[in-house]
């Protein structure tokens, strides 16, 4: 399995003949390496609402009759839009072929602001349990600090977090630091930072903060083998 970021909340993975994608923010992302008319995912796997992490969803999944997993209002709505969707909600879990799909509980927002400025509830922000070839993934999502992430950590052994630093919307460099205490995953990747002015973060903070795992700095296009 290859695990890689691509800037704010992106991150693919591929796994055997699959290639996921979660959050695929591409247009309009500065710090992406991606273009969205060259991603061909056979998944996407969304958090939220969130215009930042909904992104280029649609448009991809039309083009590559994508899967798109997300929690349930978001693809019901998606859906709507002539989405091939599987909907989930927090706390349960879906063993697909390409690997395990569990969600989490997110302390965030969700909706959706369309082109005629409606904004169109989401339901429940969610983070991510991902698990294939004997390893796990956690994605956050959008989300502040909440002591659960401890019981996450317990029951659901991390190989590698993604969480958000940015502050404003979501945890800042303190509280995401403490919630890698909780969590203890072996290695952690910040993202949701340095997209917008609100969230501009020096990584470097972070890392010297986090004792007990490994922080991965990656810029976009970075990524490891697991």
């Amino acid at each position: 399995m290859y695990v890689s970021f691509h800037g704010h909340s992106v991150v693919k993975i591929k796994t055997g003949d699959f290639t996921i994608l979660i959050d695929p923010f591409i247009s309009g992302n500065g710090l992406t390496d991606l273009i969205a008319e060259n991603e061909k995912p056979n998944v996407i796997l969304l958090t939220h609402g969130h215009n930042d992490h909904v992104g280029d969803t649609v448009a991809i999944a039309k083009a590559n009759d994508s899967l798109v997993i997300a929690p349930f209002e978001l693809a019901e709505y998606l859906e709507w839009q002539g989405v091939r969707t599987h909907g989930m909600h927090i706390g349960g879990a879906y063993q697909f072929e390409f690997g395990k799909v569990k969600l989490t509980q997110a302390f965030h927002g969700s909706s959706y602001v369309t082109e005629k400025n409606e904004i169109i509830y989401t339901g429940m922000p969610a983070g991510i349990l991902f698990s294939a070839e004997g390893k796990t993934i956690y994605h956050a999502g959008d989300t502040a600090l909440f002591g659960d992430m401890k019981l996450i950590g317990e029951r659901h052994p991390i190989d590698l977090a993604f969480l958000p630093i940015g502050d404003n919307f979501t945890m800042g460099i303190e509280d995401a630091a403490y919630a890698v205490e909780l969590l203890n995953p072996q290695a952690v990747v910040p993202i949701h930072y340095n997209t917008f002015p609100p969230i501009k973060q020096d990584p470097n903070d972070f890392k010297e903060l986090v004792k007990h795992s490994n922080v991965h700095i990656w810029e976009a296009g970075d990524g490891t083998e697991m």
